[in-house]
Protein backbone atom coordinates (compact mmCIF):
# COMPACT_ATOMS: atom_id res chain seq x y z
CA UNK A 1 0.00 0.00 0.00
CA UNK A 2 1.08 3.56 -0.64
CA UNK A 3 0.91 6.21 2.05
CA UNK A 4 -2.09 7.80 0.30
CA UNK A 5 -3.92 4.45 0.35
CA UNK A 6 -3.06 3.93 4.03
CA UNK A 7 -4.38 7.37 4.98
CA UNK A 8 -7.55 6.88 2.95
CA UNK A 9 -8.15 3.55 4.69
CA UNK A 10 -7.45 5.02 8.13
CA UNK A 11 -9.46 8.20 7.62
CA UNK A 12 -12.34 7.63 5.18
CA UNK A 13 -13.87 10.97 6.18
CA UNK A 14 -10.69 12.94 5.46
CA UNK A 15 -7.61 13.95 7.41
CA UNK A 16 -5.02 16.66 7.97
CA UNK A 17 -1.90 14.59 7.32
CA UNK A 18 0.67 16.01 4.92
CA UNK A 19 4.10 15.11 3.55
CA UNK A 20 6.95 17.61 3.22
CA UNK A 21 10.49 16.62 2.22
CA UNK A 22 9.58 12.99 2.78
CA UNK A 23 8.42 13.60 6.37
CA UNK A 24 4.85 12.77 7.40
CA UNK A 25 2.89 14.69 10.04
CA UNK A 26 -0.67 15.56 10.95
CA UNK A 27 -3.76 13.85 12.32
CA UNK A 28 -7.24 12.68 11.52
CA UNK A 29 -10.51 11.67 13.20
CA UNK A 30 -10.24 8.38 15.02
CA UNK A 31 -13.04 6.94 17.10
CA UNK A 32 -14.20 9.68 19.46
CA UNK A 33 -10.91 11.59 19.19
CA UNK A 34 -7.92 11.98 16.87
CA UNK A 35 -5.04 9.82 15.69
CA UNK A 36 -1.72 11.63 15.27
CA UNK A 37 0.45 10.43 12.42
CA UNK A 38 4.16 10.99 11.93
CA UNK A 39 6.57 9.14 9.70
CA UNK A 40 8.80 8.92 6.67
CA UNK A 41 7.68 8.34 3.09
CA UNK A 42 9.19 7.47 -0.31
CA UNK A 43 12.33 5.73 1.01
CA UNK A 44 13.65 9.01 2.40
CA UNK A 45 16.84 8.88 4.51
CA UNK A 46 16.53 10.33 8.01
CA UNK A 47 18.97 13.13 8.80
CA UNK A 48 19.37 15.59 11.64
CA UNK A 49 16.71 18.01 10.38
CA UNK A 50 14.17 15.23 9.83
CA UNK A 51 14.78 13.66 13.23
CA UNK A 52 14.38 17.05 14.91
CA UNK A 53 11.15 17.80 13.03
CA UNK A 54 9.61 14.43 13.83
CA UNK A 55 10.63 14.81 17.49
CA UNK A 56 8.91 18.19 17.60
CA UNK A 57 5.69 16.70 16.20
CA UNK A 58 5.74 13.97 18.85
CA UNK A 59 6.37 16.47 21.64
CA UNK A 60 3.60 18.74 20.32
CA UNK A 61 1.16 15.82 20.68
CA UNK A 62 2.47 15.23 24.18
CA UNK A 63 2.02 18.89 25.15
CA UNK A 64 -1.58 18.90 23.93
CA UNK A 65 -2.32 15.93 26.19
CA UNK A 66 -5.53 13.97 25.99
CA UNK A 67 -3.91 10.60 25.40
CA UNK A 68 -3.95 10.97 21.61
CA UNK A 69 -2.47 7.80 20.08
CA UNK A 70 0.45 8.19 17.68
CA UNK A 71 0.91 6.14 14.51
CA UNK A 72 4.46 6.06 13.15
CA UNK A 73 4.26 5.14 9.44
CA UNK A 74 7.58 4.26 7.87
CA UNK A 75 8.92 3.82 4.35
CA UNK A 76 12.48 5.07 4.74
CA UNK A 77 16.03 4.55 3.71
CA UNK A 78 18.50 4.23 6.57
CA UNK A 79 19.82 7.23 8.47
CA UNK A 80 21.38 9.80 6.14
CA UNK A 81 24.91 8.67 5.37
CA UNK A 82 26.71 12.01 5.23
CA UNK A 83 29.78 13.38 6.96
CA UNK A 84 27.86 16.55 7.76
CA UNK A 85 25.11 14.71 9.63
CA UNK A 86 27.60 12.58 11.52
CA UNK A 87 29.58 15.67 12.58
CA UNK A 88 26.37 17.34 13.74
CA UNK A 89 25.66 14.37 16.02
CA UNK A 90 23.07 12.40 14.07
CA UNK A 91 23.17 9.62 16.66
CA UNK A 92 21.97 12.08 19.32
CA UNK A 93 19.15 13.35 17.10
CA UNK A 94 18.00 9.78 16.46
CA UNK A 95 18.20 9.00 20.17
CA UNK A 96 16.16 12.13 20.94
CA UNK A 97 13.44 10.99 18.53
CA UNK A 98 13.31 7.52 20.05
CA UNK A 99 13.15 8.98 23.57
CA UNK A 100 10.35 11.36 22.52
CA UNK A 101 8.29 8.38 21.35
CA UNK A 102 9.06 6.44 24.54
CA UNK A 103 8.10 9.47 26.64
CA UNK A 104 4.82 9.85 24.77
CA UNK A 105 4.00 6.20 25.33
CA UNK A 106 4.88 6.41 29.02
CA UNK A 107 2.70 9.53 29.30
CA UNK A 108 -0.46 7.80 28.10
CA UNK A 109 -0.20 8.23 24.32
CA UNK A 110 -0.28 4.73 22.77
CA UNK A 111 2.35 4.42 20.03
CA UNK A 112 1.97 2.08 17.06
CA UNK A 113 4.61 1.60 14.38
CA UNK A 114 3.52 0.70 10.85
CA UNK A 115 6.13 -0.39 8.30
CA UNK A 116 4.70 -0.23 4.78
CA UNK A 117 7.88 0.00 2.68
CA UNK A 118 11.60 -0.24 3.21
CA UNK A 119 13.36 0.82 6.39
CA UNK A 120 16.75 0.07 7.87
CA UNK A 121 19.36 0.85 10.48
CA UNK A 122 19.10 3.97 12.62
CA UNK A 123 16.00 5.29 10.88
CA UNK A 124 14.19 2.03 11.69
CA UNK A 125 15.41 1.86 15.28
CA UNK A 126 14.56 5.49 16.11
CA UNK A 127 11.04 5.36 14.67
CA UNK A 128 9.10 2.13 14.20
CA UNK A 129 11.10 0.07 16.71
CA UNK A 130 10.69 2.81 19.34
CA UNK A 131 6.91 2.31 19.49
CA UNK A 132 5.05 0.07 21.95
CA UNK A 133 3.68 -2.15 19.17
CA UNK A 134 5.03 -2.57 15.64
CA UNK A 135 3.03 -3.99 12.74
CA UNK A 136 3.65 -4.28 9.01
CA UNK A 137 1.86 -4.42 5.70
CA UNK A 138 2.54 -7.06 3.03
CA UNK A 139 5.45 -6.01 0.86
CA UNK A 140 7.27 -4.14 3.62
CA UNK A 141 10.98 -4.86 3.98
CA UNK A 142 12.44 -3.81 7.33
CA UNK A 143 15.99 -4.61 8.41
CA UNK A 144 18.27 -3.48 11.20
CA UNK A 145 21.24 -4.04 8.87
CA UNK A 146 21.23 -5.50 5.37
CA UNK A 147 23.45 -8.48 4.69
CA UNK A 148 26.01 -6.66 2.49
CA UNK A 149 26.56 -4.23 5.38
CA UNK A 150 26.83 -7.12 7.84
CA UNK A 151 29.42 -8.69 5.56
CA UNK A 152 31.50 -5.50 5.60
CA UNK A 153 31.32 -5.26 9.40
CA UNK A 154 31.95 -8.93 10.21
CA UNK A 155 34.35 -9.62 7.31
CA UNK A 156 32.37 -12.79 6.60
CA UNK A 157 31.59 -13.72 2.98
CA UNK A 158 28.16 -12.54 1.84
CA UNK A 159 27.36 -16.03 0.56
CA UNK A 160 27.94 -17.49 4.03
CA UNK A 161 25.74 -14.84 5.63
CA UNK A 162 22.95 -15.50 3.12
CA UNK A 163 23.09 -19.20 3.97
CA UNK A 164 23.01 -18.48 7.71
CA UNK A 165 20.07 -16.12 7.28
CA UNK A 166 17.93 -18.92 5.87
CA UNK A 167 18.01 -20.72 9.24
CA UNK A 168 18.40 -17.85 11.72
CA UNK A 169 15.51 -15.34 11.72
CA UNK A 170 17.14 -13.04 14.26
CA UNK A 171 20.00 -12.60 11.85
CA UNK A 172 18.02 -12.05 8.66
CA UNK A 173 16.26 -8.98 7.20
CA UNK A 174 12.69 -8.95 5.91
CA UNK A 175 9.15 -8.77 7.27
CA UNK A 176 8.66 -12.51 7.82
CA UNK A 177 11.84 -12.75 9.88
CA UNK A 178 10.88 -9.69 11.92
CA UNK A 179 7.54 -11.33 12.69
CA UNK A 180 9.21 -14.56 13.76
CA UNK A 181 11.61 -12.77 16.10
CA UNK A 182 8.70 -10.87 17.67
CA UNK A 183 9.89 -7.43 16.54
CA UNK A 184 6.77 -7.14 14.38
CA UNK A 185 3.67 -8.20 16.27
CA UNK A 186 1.40 -8.77 13.28
CA UNK A 187 0.89 -8.17 9.57
CA UNK A 188 -2.23 -6.14 8.83
CA UNK A 189 -4.76 -7.03 6.15
CA UNK A 190 -4.70 -4.35 3.42
CA UNK A 191 -7.99 -5.68 2.07
CA UNK A 192 -9.81 -4.52 5.21
CA UNK A 193 -10.13 -0.98 6.64
CA UNK A 194 -7.02 -0.16 8.64
CA UNK A 195 -8.80 1.98 11.23
CA UNK A 196 -10.48 -0.92 13.06
CA UNK A 197 -7.26 -2.94 12.90
CA UNK A 198 -5.27 -0.12 14.52
CA UNK A 199 -8.05 0.36 17.08
CA UNK A 200 -7.87 -3.33 18.00
CA UNK A 201 -4.11 -3.07 18.46
CA UNK A 202 -4.47 -0.09 20.77
CA UNK A 203 -7.26 -1.73 22.77
CA UNK A 204 -5.16 -4.88 23.27
CA UNK A 205 -1.86 -3.05 23.82
CA UNK A 206 0.27 -4.78 26.47
CA UNK A 207 1.40 -2.86 29.52
CA UNK A 208 5.03 -3.74 28.86
CA UNK A 209 7.25 -4.73 25.96
CA UNK A 210 6.40 -8.32 24.98
CA UNK A 211 8.67 -8.69 21.96
CA UNK A 212 11.06 -11.08 23.67
CA UNK A 213 8.13 -13.32 24.70
CA UNK A 214 6.74 -13.24 21.16
CA UNK A 215 10.14 -14.16 19.76
CA UNK A 216 10.34 -17.12 22.10
CA UNK A 217 6.82 -18.35 21.32
CA UNK A 218 7.48 -18.07 17.57
CA UNK A 219 10.88 -19.81 17.82
CA UNK A 220 12.60 -16.80 16.33
CA UNK A 221 14.48 -15.75 19.48
CA UNK A 222 14.34 -18.80 21.75
CA UNK A 223 16.71 -17.55 24.48
CA UNK A 224 16.40 -13.74 24.44
CA UNK A 225 13.62 -13.60 27.04
CA UNK A 226 15.51 -15.68 29.59
CA UNK A 227 18.76 -13.79 29.03
CA UNK A 228 16.99 -10.45 29.54
CA UNK A 229 15.34 -11.76 32.70
CA UNK A 230 18.72 -12.97 34.00
CA UNK A 231 20.24 -9.54 33.38
CA UNK A 232 17.42 -7.94 35.40
CA UNK A 233 17.89 -10.45 38.23
CA UNK A 234 21.64 -9.89 38.32
CA UNK A 235 21.21 -6.12 38.24
CA UNK A 236 18.86 -6.25 41.21
CA UNK A 237 21.53 -8.06 43.23
CA UNK A 238 24.31 -5.63 42.34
Amino acid sequence: MTLAEILASLFPDGHAVSVADGLVSGDGPFGTGRLAVIGIDANTPLGVEGAARLSRHVLDVLRRGGGTPILVAIDSDSQRMSRRDELLGLNEYLAHLAKALLLADASGHPTVGLVYGHTAAGAFIATALATRVLVGLPGAHPSVMDLPSVARVTKLPLERLEAMAKDTPVFAPGLDNMVQTGAVQAVLDPGQPLGPQITALIDAMPESDTRDALGRSRAGRPVAQEIAAQVVRDASLA
